[in-house]
């Protein structure tokens, strides 16, 4: 008979954690006696990431005695105490591999049913001091799980657990954790998982996600960079310039998404040679690319001022997800500035297939001097059947807000793209959702570095990327492509990670250890190579950089 021995709570509280503070509810200890067990949690317990932990789904995290032996002697440890690994009930049996996902359990007055794996968090390593434990816990097919409360009850160290009925497919949390982490998916397991009812409705995502995907597409354009040759220099307004771009042999390029960009690499323009990305603005062609830059600053200038036609340029493939969907929704496009160009290219793509979707434009400038491709853009709108454009010139009617936007009667079923700054991307993506718009179908672009997604951090601080402190490093260069920097790599610096926070580069992470595939970062050019080995290799093209480091002067989309 399986018994609950250990009783384990804490509520959230700030950490110290390598300079940086993280907000967790990761320290949990032992208590005595009957606890109540609510719809969210045992009393007097709570979670500090909500995002990523608690919730009707996760109230409950559960770990085995017979896996904290396991853990001393693979680790060498004496001082693994229940709760150490962070779950509310240390218990004697339920092994991962013969606990089913929609099993139900009965606990003291309490009934409850199992419905994940833990997560891979890097804070189970934190409270360890073993940051190889999220890699180590689906290595070894140990990582506990998840229940949600059926009955309201309590509960107390000493109750016998009995398992009141039996999850649909069988499916063990360590099969479906596997499923989920490791290669070589098995395509009917996760169609059996994707089918369990009581399964997490973000595991149940994924995995149909994963069926959705099916096998990796081949890979569209060049690896690294390539020389593309000037064909044309165009000035666009008394600030904007085109630049036409062919391939050298007169070869065909690789087709792009309308919405994508290219990456430039520019000996010319500075010593390391300087990288940014620009949208390109064009119909999408085989033929020729067009990017057009606003000169604000010495590499823009460089671009504008000194490049002519017959000049090369070093350009990676056309990349980026903020791309023109292709379906019958209404479409609402929305521009500030420069933001104009791929919102332009969405245009031309929407011109060219002469669609009968209604297709709004809403654009904002701050005069109509400074106004690039006015004519273009009013020429593509006014082609199509069902196209309308709004301008707004800030410098006489201000910026459009949310009272603007509900007079031009938009359809609230449309798929909104936003370009612009940051501060105007925040302010329409916030109007259109209080206008009824679904928040899933506003995408938007950023200009610099991608969002970070930090769990846990509280004194994460947005700053302009930097080169690191300290002595300078002797390894090869690396370039944060978006962030517009280039800085010879530090031996010291254990991951490209932990390099880029060095620099204030904006991250995504959440294992740091190679299993979630939260921190994959397209790589430009360059090698990198991996320790630890994360568990299941990148998408070609892409490295994990938590756990990689370079091999060679690398270019990275951060």
């Amino acid at each position: 008979m399986a018994r609950l021995v250990s009783l384990n709570v804490g509520l959230p509280k700030n950490v110290a954690w390598r300079d940086r503070t993280v907000h967790t509810g990761i320290f949990k200890y032992p208590v005595d006696g009957r606890r109540m067990v609510r719809r969210l949690n045992v009393d007097g317990d709570g979670q500090g990431d909500l995002g990523g932990h608690g919730g009707e789904n996760r109230a409950v995290l559960v770990y085995q005695r017979q896996s904290y032996e396991h853990w001393r002697r693979f680790l060498g440890r004496d001082d693994l105490e229940d709760g150490r690994f962070g779950e509310n009930f240390t218990v004697d049996g339920l092994p991962d591999d013969e606990v089913h996902i929609g099993d139900r359990f009965r606990i003291g007055e309490a009934e409850f049913e199992v419905t994940q794996p833990r997560v891979t968090c890097f804070r189970v390593g934190m409270r360890l001091g073993e940051p190889r434990m999220p890699s180590l816990l689906v290595a070894h097919h140990r990582p506990g799980f998840y229940l949600r409360v059926i009955t309201e009850g309590h509960v107390q160290a000493g109750d016998e657990i009995v398992r009141t009925s039996t999850g649909r497919h069988g499916m063990s949390v360590a099969a479906v954790d596997a499923l989920l982490y490791l290669p070589d998916r098995d395509r009917d397991a996760l169609r059996k998982a994707a089918d369990i009812p009581a399964l997490s409705p973000g595991w149940q995502g994924s995995f149909r996600d994963l069926l959705a995907a099916g096998e990796p597409p081949a890979p569209h354009g060049w690896s690294g960079f390539r020389p593309l040759r000037v064909t044309r220099v165009v000035p666009e307004s008394a600030t904007v310039t085109s630049i036409h771009l062919a391939g050298g042999d007169g070869a065909p390029l690789p087709r792009p998404e309308p919405g994508q960009y290219l990456t430039l690499r520019l000996p010319g323009a500075g010593d390391p040679a300087p990288v940014r990305s620009y949208s390109l603005s064009a119909a999408p062609s085989e033929r020729e690319y067009r990017i057009s830059v606003k000169r604000d600053g010495v590499v823009s200038s460089y671009l504008t001022t000194q490049l002519a036609p017959g000049a090369t340029v070093d350009v990676a493939a056309p990349r980026g997800d903020f791309v023109l969907a292709d379906d019958d929704r209404p479409v609402v496009l929305v521009s500030a500035g420069i933001g104009v160009t791929p919102v332009l290219a969405m245009l031309h793509a929407l011109a060219a297939r002469g669609t009968a979707r209604d297709v709004r434009w809403i654009h904002t400038t701050r005069t109509a001097t400074e106004q690039a491709f006015a004519a273009e853009a009013h020429a593509l709108v006014t082609s199509l059947p069902h196209g309308r454009e709004h301008v707004y010139h800030t410098a006489d009617t201000g910026r459009p807000t949310s009272a603007t936007l509900s007079t031009l009667e938009l359809p609230t079923d449309a798929v909104v793209y936003l370009c612009g700054p940051d501060a105007f991307m925040k302010a329409m993506r916030e109007a259109f959702v209080s206008l009824g718009f679904d928040a899933a179908r506003v995408h938007s672009e950023l200009f610099g570095g991608v969002s970070a997604i930090n769990p846990g951090l509280t004194d994460a601080v947005r700053r302009t990327p930097h080169p690191p402190a300290g002595a300078v490093g002797t390894g090869p260069a690396v370039t944060f492509a978006r962030s517009g920097l280039t800085v010879p790599w530090s031996e010291g610096c254990p991951s490209l990670l932990e390099f880029a926070e060095a620099c204030d580069v904006p991250t995504r992470w959440s294992c740091r250890t190679g299993v979630c595939h939260t921190c994959a970062t397209p790589v430009l050019s360059g090698r990198v190579t991996y320790d630890p080995d994360p568990l299941e290799p990148p998408a070609a093209g892409e490295a994990l950089v938590c756990c990689a480091r370079p091999q060679e002067e690398v270019v990275l989309d951060l």
